[in-house]
């Protein structure tokens, strides 16, 4: 991709205008527009979808700069208030910089989330960092428009050595966009290394899950491996390691890591391998809840068990399956763990929130005929900041339990 990307300016851009009584929200400090907050009679025909646009109530009075699609529900997303603002890779390196101060402020490695969407002011980008790799995850028609603009400005706060775009992600079909994985600076091949709380983890940034990693857990994995000395762990969806290498380095007598993807298995055995504790941690290719039945059926009993699956619930129509699948899984997870044992259970579905969430974990709980009390509710670490008015962007639902 180019470095000499474009720049964009309020004065060149198309308006878009909200119908009357729709800004209040907005002026508020709300990022998002609405498909039925905008007046779609104006726009069309006349404004591309992925556009940079200039955002105005109703009267025609400036409220900033926003990039605009009409096909989704979120048709405008608010990249900045101020309308005289110029949008280019300076502008986004400012972000970036922001951005950067904060992860140094909490890591003193680089391998974090270096941006997370409309948090750090990137709507519809998600950028995680791998020392001198990094990934961006792109899932807006707008934020794809301003790709080679976001990579400039990359270069110029972090110069990343390799750039690997995640393009492939459900939620871009709904932007009109397609799916694709691409390495546009350096190399990609294989597993790349990641440091994280004293342990050695591999990620496959080009073909793994998500962006390769899943940073969010990173302060969870820390509180199990805390938990975990002296017990035997069982760690369900274990995909590239996270949680059974944390915890056989902070001392775990025995690890058994279980997930349905030899892929998977196989980046966890090399960090476990690395991290100096292969010998600690055996790996089960297997069906999550196939095993938990047949292990609780042999009386299979554990001081630590840990469930982090894939999200349940992808969309709203999932929800009534995927609510009770969160409640079968901590039964099933319950009936495993040892008398004064503990329980992890988490759920990174965006539509279901924590309550929801503990709700079932209460009522697997009652299944399973156990008693116990919450210890720790956590969601995603500190990398992965929440916009004030997007409380239902904090996706990721920890809960740890000890159960009698």
């Amino acid at each position: 991709m180019s470095l000499a990307a474009p720049a964009f300016v309020a004065a060149g851009l198309p308006p878009v205008r909200l119908l009357p009584g729709r800004a209040r929200r907005v002026a508020a400090g709300h990022p998002w527009i609405f498909a039925n907050e905008i007046d779609m009679a104006r726009t069309k025909g006349r404004v591309e979808p992925g556009s940079l646009v200039l955002l105005e109530d109703d009267n025609g009075r400036a409220l900033g700069i926003a990039t605009f699609n009409p096909h989704p529900l979120i048709a405008a997303r608010l990249l900045t208030r101020d309308a005289g603002a110029t949008i280019d890779a300076g502008f986004f390196a400012a972000r970036l910089v922001r951005a950067l101060a904060v992860r140094e402020a909490l890591y003193a490695m680089p391998y974090y989330r270096l941006a997370h969407a409309e948090a750090d002011g990137l709507p519809g980008a998600i950028i995680d960092r791998f020392g001198d790799t990094v990934v961006l995850q792109i899932n807006t028609a707008g934020m794809e428009r301003l790709a080679d603009t976001l990579i400039a400005a990359l270069d110029r706060v972090v110069a990343p050595r390799t750039v690997v775009l995640r393009n492939d992600t459900a939620v871009r079909k709904l932007e009109g966009l397609d799916q694709y994985v691409r390495v546009v600076r350096g190399e990609s091949a294989g597993a790349i290394e990641v440091l994280e709380n004293g342990c050695t983890f591999f990620a496959d940034v080009a073909g793994g899950q998500k962006t390769g990693w899943f940073y969010d857990q990173r302060d969870n994995r820390a509180f199990a491996a805390a938990l975990a000395r002296g017990r035997r762990v069982a760690d369900f969806y274990t995909y590239a390691g996270g949680f059974a290498v944390a915890t056989a380095a902070g001392g775990a007598a025995h690890v058994d890591a279980f997930d349905r993807s030899q892929p998977a298995l196989d980046l966890a055995g090399r960090a476990a391998q690395a991290s100096g504790v292969g010998d600690h941690v055996a790996l089960h290719k297997s069906e999550t809840f196939a095993t938990l039945e047949r292990l609780g059926r042999e009386g299979e009993r554990y001081g630590l068990v840990i469930v982090d699956p894939p999200a349940f619930v992808k969309s709203k129509k999932d929800f009534h399956a995927g609510v009770r699948g969160y409640r079968k899984l901590a039964r099933l997870a319950a009936g495993i763990v040892e008398p004064g044992g503990f329980l992890l259970t988490a759920s990174c579905s965006h539509h279901v929130d924590v309550e929801t969430f503990t709700n079932q974990v209460r009522r697997g709980l009652a299944d399973a005929r156990r008693d116990g009390r919450i210890l720790r509710s956590a969601g995603a670490a500190p990398d992965h900041p929440v916009h004030p008015y997007l409380p239902e962007s904090a996706y990721l639902k920890a809960l740890v339990l000890q159960l009698d």
